[in-house]
């Protein structure tokens, strides 16, 4: 094997470890295996560099431009990556190079995103990476590409929460024509090269992410048989609940916010409570009473404390979350209505918590340093701590009600469904491990964490742990 051959092998295996390391409980099945079988990268027997010399076509230049660009990139050559980018901004002597690079490039991210969507991405996952690699002007443009690549599925192919997805991305198409990053271009003001290397970027993060669990159908092959999830959730119980949480964090008054979120919390305990005793009495799961899996955002700063939230939040509920760090998100498990508890609940508590955190302002110890970054660390840990506590609480009182008023033992019911939720959790990631959040601690930050966690409003649980 020659040299070069294996410094490129090296290169790719040690970019294989970085990505599988980052990951808490390693809970991708396939992590680090990337597909760049579409751009004749190092794997295949016989690989040598791109020869242009060979290609008369301006259509097959760009491909191989763009392809030699990525390849640059994964191998850490920036030069390379500079010079492909550069040949695809202007091509003296080309006929209509500008028209046909734009198309490549576009028409390159549209196939790579229906790429990732069959490897168990989903909208939000690749907007939170594409924010956590870069930043907002890429957020906007894969934001548009991904709008541009949702145009050729029917609506009725397309799962109900891929359309929510694209609804809080605000993904729709707002410009004229079919050049969505000329328009982007020119609304952000980018000169042609800044516009080609953003696409560039876009498409070499694309090309590196790994293979998923697929938690939903990709768009385009979703069935009405597939749509259908368990019992129906009730939209006006969940209107209802999101106003109470809407009040309880804008409102200034603890005790206010308190009786808010209670009423929001028994809410969501007793369609958690009834969703279960429907499945019972119906002699089992059904095909759609299952498991499934929800993804919930876990950025920076302060992701530790905020996955630990979470799995706080998840476990009231009956869930099961499993954090992916290097990735920016958890993966949480449950049934239908107690996701949707989870997701409710955690981004009321996160705002509230951070609301708190801020208030408390800046921190300095004896000697004037800053202690901010430690302060909010152990406040959001000891936040999310007393929270569980809490919801125990809260969660143990919901079901000793409802099995009042039922006449029914819920413990069967509900242990059933905890047995569920656990084999799901051994079939997605069976190479599941835990290993503890980083520590730290800041007694002020501890103690005002535990105290807006007395003070916080709660809804829909069911049993917790830390």
């Amino acid at each position: 094997m020659g040299k070069a051959n294996r410094e490129r092998r090296k290169a790719k295996e040690k970019e294989r470890k970085r990505r599988q390391s980052g990951d808490a409980g390693a809970p991708h099945g396939a992590a680090g295996q990337h597909d760049f079988s579409s751009f004749g990268f190092p794997g295949k027997a016989g690989f040598a560099p791109f020869d242009q010399s060979w290609r008369s076509s301006p259509a097959e230049l760009a491909e191989q431009l763009v392809a030699e660009a990525v390849h640059a990139r994964f191998h850490g050559d920036t030069d390379g990556f500079e010079r492909s980018a550069a040949a695809l901004v202007e091509r003296p002597g080309v006929s209509r190079w500008r028209r046909v690079a734009d198309r490549t490039l576009t028409a390159t991210l549209r196939r790579d995103l229906a790429d990732v969507w069959r490897r168990g991405w989903q909208p939000a996952d690749v907007v939170r990476m594409a924010r956590k690699e870069f930043g907002a002007r890429h957020v906007r443009l894969l934001t548009d590409a991904i709008a541009d690549e949702a145009q050729k599925y029917a609506a009725a192919t397309v799962d109900p929460q891929w359309h929510g997805q694209l609804s809080a991305l605000e993904a729709k198409v707002w410009w004229e024509g079919d050049d969505y990053s000329q328009a982007r271009g020119e609304r952000e003001r980018l000169d042609r090269a800044a516009l080609v290397t953003l696409l560039l970027q876009l498409i070499c993060l694309l090309a590196t992410l790994p293979r998923l669990e697929r938690l939903i159908s990709p768009p385009g092959t979703a069935r009405p048989a597939t749509l259908r999830r368990g019992p129906a959730v009730d939209e006006r119980m969940l209107t209802r609940v999101r106003a109470l949480l809407a009040k309880a964090e804008s409102t200034e008054f603890p005790a206010e916010a308190e009786t808010f979120t209670t009423a929001a919390q028994r809410l969501m305990a007793k369609h958690s409570i009834d969703a279960a005793l429907l499945a019972a009495a119906a002699h089992g799961q059904s095909a759609t009473d299952k498991p499934a899996g929800r993804r919930i955002g876990v950025e920076a700063p302060y992701e530790g404390p905020k996955a630990v939230l979470v799995d706080t939040v998840a476990a009231a509920n009956r869930c099961r979350a499993v954090w992916s760090s290097s990735f920016g998100f958890s993966t949480v498990l449950g049934f239908p209505a107690d996701l949707d508890a989870v997701e409710l609940l955690f981004t009321s508590l996160l705002v509230q918590a951070t609301t708190a955190m801020v208030h408390a302002g800046s921190h300095r110890d004896g000697h004037g340093r800053s202690t901010t970054r430690s302060f909010r660390q152990s406040f959001l840990t000891s936040y999310a701590q007393r929270i569980g506590e809490r919801l125990a609480e809260a969660t143990g009182e919901a079901v000793r009600e409802a099995a009042a008023n039922s006449g029914t033992d819920l413990l069967p019911v509900l242990a059933a469904r905890d047995q569920a939720v656990n084999e799901a959790v051994d079939e997605m990631f069976p190479q599941l491990t835990s290993r503890p959040v980083a520590p730290s601690y800041n007694r002020d930050g501890w103690l005002s964490g535990r105290a807006a966690a007395d003070l916080a409003t709660l809804h829909g649980g069911t049993e917790v742990t830390g």
